[in-house]
């Protein structure tokens, strides 16, 4: 207001001011315009400027402010969803605890559905599979795996919760199922930092001596003699030297100072083997921290598959011994035999195949023993199973080698992987459960040999009683409980014979006649073979084996049952 009083005051002094003498304009009147002039223009500008900076002042926001009472805000809606929650949480129990009196009422089983408080799904679904699972109803808990194992919208650390608070039955059966994803899954434990390969020797040999010694079968005494022997031959080479003239140390020595130290471990896992087939045994190996010790074997072995086989093979022995799974779970096998589960090669997938069968107490009844493997179902299924396929290979044969496709050349214009696809390592695992979904098949392994020369084990090896042997352990498999199709090549033929013979004078095991519906042979030497006679005429230069001299003409008692 000031400012624009002195410019009308300005204005009306030039107003009033008498007129000029002369007709010119003087130069002291330019320089009162001026003067005006720019007045105006600076207190114009001052003005603007004054104005502007109060607006400013009047409009600037407190934004410490803003963030106080944003803070209230989430405050405040922290506050209404946990009072509704909370609200959420008391319906529940009081309907859960109405729901109860009226099943006890009306004597009707309680939904365990009700056990926990339905929350939010982002917040409380995993929680409430994983209470699930813990569920004393079999059919809600083995729902509520198959459910976690289907869903694969979990965040990382919620796979972190899963890993972390799973109980034993819940690995195993998330284990178990197709296509799992491995976070699930705790790693196993960390392993001390080694110097040198010949800790592991040493370690083993430390466990096998402190197996029992005495009163073993022939076998098991066999391997391990074996075993120490090759390792007492590796100490002394270290120490200055090996001379070794015969014996079956000589062929696996690189030079006359050195024996392979996997060739040895792979000697002391075979020991191993064969005390795990015991179960007293298996409870000594536990104690002495057998576990622990295949765990890191099995972790610095990665390049051995024999290695490998050999470790996951022990475990699916010693997983027959329900006793025993909280320690195999707790030595982290479970991830482990997870992994191996996806594994492209049917011969390591089997073999964890089984170690889990024989872990999973909620969906198998039956137990697997050493030599018999489920080519399929290898994981959970709903589906009913409603007959067993057996098979049973022949002199020389595997329970898959014997069973893969014929050896084909590599065609020029096809690429590596396009052969490989169409290739089958074992067509019972492949084509006939791709065809038939609902059979069960088993296929069996047992040792075979030629020659005495090269004997593994020094037990009798005869078919009666390869018979004996293999009824107990599908016995305790389950064949015999459903319809049974046996499929068998070469002296597997003979083998089964003689098995539905013995089954025959066996009241406990006519179940195994009684449901047989067929029996395919493959190349059976029904009458014997003439090589066979060939090899008893140079025996003295042969030795041919029990199961060669079989096969001859004179001595196949049961070509016909």
């Amino acid at each position: 207001m000031s400012v624009a009083a002195y410019c009308i005051f300005c204005c009306r002094q030039i107003g009033t001011s008498g007129p000029a003498t002369k007709h010119h304009p003087s130069w002291n009147n330019i320089r009162k315009i001026a003067k005006v002039t720019g007045s105006l223009i600076l207190g114009g500008f001052v003005f603007i400027t004054y104005e502007v900076w109060s607006l400013k002042k009047l409009l600037q926001i407190d934004t410490q402010a803003i963030h106080q009472e944003k803070l209230k805000s989430h405050v405040y809606i922290y506050k209404i969803n946990r009072i509704t929650y909370q609200a959420r949480k008391e319906i529940h129990r009081a309907v859960r605890k109405i729901l109860e009196a009226e099943a006890k009422i009306f004597r009707r089983p309680f939904n365990e559905r009700f056990s926990t408080f339905d929350g939010e799904d982002h917040e409380c679904a995993l929680w409430l599979l994983l209470k699930r699972t813990q569920s004393e109803d079999k059919e809600v808990r083995l729902q509520a795996v198959q459910e976690l194992a289907k869903n694969t919208h979990w965040h990382d650390y919620q796979y972190g919760t899963v890993a972390q608070t799973c109980d034993q039955r819940t690995a195993i059966g998330l284990a178990r199922s197709k296509d799992i994803d491995l976070r699930f899954f705790l790693p196993p434990p960390s392993l001390p930092k080694m110097k040198n390969d010949c800790l592991i020797e040493d370690e083993l040999r430390l466990l096998l001596v402190s197996l029992p010694q005495s009163g073993l079968d022939p076998c098991v005494k066999y391997f391990t003699s074996l075993a120490l022997r090759e390792s007492s031959q590796t100490l002394a080479a270290q120490r200055g030297g090996l001379w070794c003239f015969g014996g079956n140390g000589l062929p696996y020595c690189e030079t006359l100072s050195k024996v392979p130290s996997e060739t040895v471990e792979l000697f002391c896992l075979q020991a191993l083997v064969q005390h795990s087939k015991v179960s007293s045994h298996c409870d000594k190996i536990e104690a002495h921290g057998g576990l622990q010790l295949l765990q890191k074997i099995y972790q610095l072995r990665k390049d051995s598959a024999k290695i490998q086989r050999n470790i996951i093979r022990i475990i699916g022995n010693m997983a027959l011994d329900e006793r025993l799974h909280s320690s195999i779970v707790r030595a982290g096998w479970v991830s482990v035999l997870a992994e191996v589960m996806k594994s492209p090669h049917v011969i390591q997938s089997s073999h964890a195949s089984r170690a889990l069968a024989n872990l999973d107490r909620d969906t198998v009844q039956e137990k697997y023993p050493d030599g018999v493997y489920v080519l399929h179902p290898q994981y959970r299924s709903s589906q009913p199973i409603r007959a067993d396929i057996l098979f049973v290979h022949g002199l020389l044969g595997a329970a898959f080698k014997t069973w893969r496709q014929q050896d084909i050349d590599q065609p020029v214009d096809k690429k590596a992987s396009e052969v490989q696809e169409e290739y089958s390592q074992c067509w019972p695992k492949t084509w006939l459960a791709s065809d038939c979904p609902t059979l069960r098949i088993i296929s069996v392994e047992y040792d075979t040999r030629l020659s005495d020369w090269k004997a593994k084990c020094p037990v009798e090896t005869s078919i009666a009683y390869r018979s004996n042997e293999l009824l107990e352990k599908l016995r305790a498999a389950g064949i015999g409980e459903r319809p049974l199709v046996w499929v068998s090549h070469s002296m597997g033929g003979l083998l089964v014979k003689k098995m539905l013979v013995d089954a025959s004078k066996n009241p406990e095991m006519d179940k195994i006649v009684n449901n047989t519906r067929g029996i395919i042979f493959y190349s059976v030497p029904h009458h014997g073979s003439q090589l066979a006679e060939y090899s008893i005429s140079a025996r003295y230069l042969l030795f041919p084996s029990v199961e060669v001299k079989e096969l001859s003409k004179g001595m196949l008692r049961f070509a016909t049952i």
